[in-house]
């Protein structure tokens, strides 16, 4: 049984966001990644379009999202499906750190609008 346990999950940082990867192929994960998301006051992710649908759960905090060009505030325990081909932003206005869960299958790419094409490790 597969148990990964929080000393174990792997810590990325991007875009002044930390990604801490627990779900993936190399926690024996074959088919799904989850990660918790720590945004911190102040950041604005850039924008970008997903290549796999993915589920954004908002555990605390509050942060503005952009999806394909509307922009919606959420609160801690709002949920945002972001489908595939979807342009995302998120930007953290506030001044505390927000925290997200998310999900989304294996094989996830996020396109920069400048044409830089990512393959997000923690969901790889």
């Amino acid at each position: 049984m597969p148990v990964v346990r929080s000393s174990e999950a792997v810590t990325h940082e991007i875009h002044g966001a930390r990604f801490i990867s627990y779900a993936a192929p190399l926690t024996g994960s074959e088919e799904l990644c989850a990660w918790r998301g720590e945004i911190p006051a102040g950041t604005r992710a850039p924008a970008h379009t997903v290549s796999r649908e993915e589920i954004f759960h908002l555990l605390v905090g509050e942060l503005l999202i952009t999806l394909d060009g509307r922009t919606e505030r959420v609160r801690a325990g709002d949920t945002v499906i972001v489908n595939a081909g979807s342009t995302l932003g998120v930007e953290n206005p506030t001044e505390h750190t927000a925290i997200s869960w998310v999900t989304t299958s294996v094989g996830l790419t996020a396109e920069l609008t400048d044409g830089i094409l990512l393959t997000p490790p923690w969901a790889n």
